[in-house]
């Protein structure tokens, strides 16, 4: 799995983080005992999750005082975990304050906040067959549904229902042959179109298509769509890596007129893959990287894109007037 080298945070370098960058580069020490794997930032980001091969989870304030020069503020530490921790993942604002973490020990778990303590409890916990690789949280158009990537070969759905007060727990069986590593939801958008704006007429819960993109040991991304009238999940599969495939994002859509994937792979090349309104074919545009590429992230418009690479370099791309990526930025912790 992908790791931050120490136990020393330095939020501009990881992909999300980097993303958001505004100020100059900052560490901190997070106290983790172990290897760092992920570090993500709230919606606001204004608090910080990070998760470590020590077992933990760690919540920081980012801004707990009026000077720039303060050390963030350790929250809470989070302990259920028995093994490590490989992904963090914050679900949007409107439903609370709540976190997924998911890790080697076979468990995706579930915390919320007390907004009167301000303490965090484990609120669901699911065990699967092996280690789950990859969590991420739907857009909240589609209400509260978290999907988790894992090595028995499944993506698995959770979705919180509100007047049970419990979650539904759906697969999709052999996703990937050997394994899935990575698993992003896509943006809310119409169903049969790109850009479209549903109509009003519509209930609330069919504005919006479900869409996700996955990526596997078996070398490929697949991009799943769900049909509501069978209550099942159709598959497009995107060849092009020529090893395992370790993370996919889905970029954000602000009214383009086409959708954009990014994938990464041990073969060290990351792919985009770009679809016009026009068209149900992907096309695919190539990096190549001297090592092996961990992680990829999309900024908040869909315009840049952060690449993580084994090196503990992250690099920024941006695609200029001819259709074609550069790198445009780069930070390293070395």
């Amino acid at each position: 799995m992908s790791s931050l080298p120490s136990s020393s945070i330095m939020p501009s370098t990881s992909p999300s983080s980097a993303l958001h960058q505004t100020a100059p580069v900052k560490t901190f020490s997070s106290d983790h005992q172990d290897m760092i794997h992920d570090a993500q930032a709230d919606y606001y980001g204004k608090r910080l999750a990070t998760c470590s091969s020590d077992c933990t989870i760690r919540i920081f304030d980012l801004a707990p005082g009026a000077t720039e020069q303060q050390e963030p503020k350790l929250l809470d530490v989070l302990t259920g975990h028995e093994g490590p921790v490989w992904q963090v993942s914050w679900a949007h604002p409107q439903f609370g304050s709540i976190l997924a973490s998911c890790s080697y020990d076979h468990k995706v778990i579930i915390w919320k906040e007390n907004q009167q303590t301000h303490k965090w409890a484990k609120v669901f916990d699911y065990r699967l067959d092996s280690s789950v690789n990859s969590i991420s949280w739907a857009p909240h158009e589609h209400g509260l549904h978290l999907a988790s990537a894992s090595s028995d070969c499944q993506i698995t759905i959770f979705s919180y229902d509100e007047q049970s007060n419990n979650w539904r727990v759906s697969n999709i069986r052999d996703a990937h042959k050997i394994g899935c590593n990575s698993v992003c939801w896509a943006p809310a958008s119409h169903t049969g179109a790109l850009v479209q704006q549903p109509t009003q007429d519509q209930p609330e819960s069919s504005k919006f298509v479900k869409r996700m993109v996955s990526g596997g040991s078996d070398n490929l991304v697949k991009i799943w769509e769900y049909n509501e009238s069978i209550n099942q999940w159709k598959d497009t599969t995107l060849e092009g890596h020529t090893d395992w495939v370790r993370d996919v994002s889905w970029a954000p859509n602000i009214g383009l007129p086409y959708e954009t994937i990014a994938s990464c792979s041990q073969d060290k090349t990351v792919i985009i893959w770009t679809r016009d309104q026009n068209s149900n074919q992907w096309s695919k545009q190539v990096l190549a990287f001297d090592n092996v590429v961990w992680r990829v992230s999309w900024s908040l418009t869909g315009n840049i894109l952060a690449v993580s690479t084994a090196d503990n370099e992250v690099t920024l791309w941006k695609e200029d007037v001819t259709g074609k990526y550069k790198k445009i930025s780069s930070l390293s912790d070395k």
